[in-house]
């Protein structure tokens, strides 16, 4: 396992319909060797961009190479060093764990010697190696989702890529997986696209990020640069914790001109204010204590991927482009 030389994927004017329908309208993007999530809501395109990439939607317009591999017209050479893990069940249940990967691995070209032998090592590594001969229709949606790793991994390929891979699993089925996928990404070398709207799972594995809406480029970097842009923008935000009374903190703070809200408003003992450059969290706290309300603790609050998600998506909506 290692990663390539050069950029996994290089996007120009990549355009891609169904019919009359633009699922991806002329994207321009280099995605950096590593683990990069590919984020976006329902219908901004991911699932077509992975279809293209593997060769099995032909572009309308603009190119696409994946690995230095011109696709479509290389796809069959770029299949046999790509990994696919659909969202969709591809498993045969009437067979048992070893023989779908040990299958998947002659579908990419492996003798059926190497494909046997690679189907046990990769077994063992996803942790059902005491379970490979017991039947796929005896398994667990966890033991599924493991198999379907395994199958994309046998032929030892130099990128993965993940259809929403914690899809259906319990917190532990999800946590075991995401530690797989973070162990190839980083200790093992590999490239990985993971797709996924469970903007936690991505934060935890990835270290740069792809957002498309409605099939184009909302923002891409790494996710600590859109961090820190993002916080550059909206200023210095505080929570503060009171014993009630947040919605009344929030409104006297909005008064005086802060951007506040309730980031649950059944909640009263929660609220967050962005302070703006050159103001101070002490202003607002004397607005607490001016109106009674009892304050608990204040603190600056971490800017989450998910605030750089909905922040991008709602400044590209109103016309602003990307941030």
């Amino acid at each position: 396992m290692g990663e390539a030389a050069g950029p996994v994927f290089e996007l120009s004017g990549l355009v891609v319909r169904y019919g009359s329908f633009t699922a991806i309208a002329g994207l321009d993007a280099t995605v950096p060797p590593g683990a990069v999530g590919l984020l976006g809501p329902n219908g901004a395109g991911k699932s077509s961009l992975i279809k293209a990439a593997l060769g099995l939607l032909a572009p309308a317009d603009g190119s696409i190479k994946v690995l230095g591999l011109e696709v479509p017209r290389q796809a069959i050479e770029l299949r046999r060093r790509v990994g696919y893990m659909p969202e969709s069940a591809v498993v045969f249940p009437s067979m048992t764990g070893f023989e779908n990967v040990a299958y998947a691995g002659l579908l990419s070209g492996m003798p059926r010697g190497e494909a046997r032998r690679r189907a046990h090592e990769v077994l063992e590594y996803v942790g059902c190696g005491e379970e490979r001969y017991r039947s796929v229709d005896e398994y667990s949606q966890g033991m599924r989702q493991r198999i379907k790793l395994a199958s994309a991994l046998v032929h030892d390929p130099a990128l993965l890529l993940l259809d929403e891979p914690t899809n259906g699993l319990d917190p532990d089925g999800r946590s075991e997986i995401l530690a797989l996928v973070r162990d190839l990404g980083h200790a093992k070398g590999m490239n990985v696209l993971l797709s996924s709207h469970v903007l936690d799972d991505v934060e935890s594995v990835c270290d740069s990020i792809l957002l498309l809406a409605k099939g184009q480029l909302r923002a891409a970097g790494t996710i600590d640069e859109l961090k820190e842009r993002f916080s550059r923008l909206a200023g210095d935000r505080v929570r503060f914790t009171l014993d009630g009374g947040a919605d009344v903190l929030v409104a006297a703070a909005q008064e005086k001109g802060f951007t506040a809200e309730q980031p649950d408003p059944l909640d009263p003992t929660e609220c967050v204010v962005h302070v703006t450059p050159g103001a101070d969290a002490r202003v607002v706290l004397a607005l607490a204590l001016e109106r009674g309300l009892r304050v608990r603790r204040f603190v600056p609050r971490r800017t989450s991927l998910e605030d750089v998600f909905l922040d991008t998506l709602e400044t590209s909506d109103a016309g602003g482009g990307v941030r």
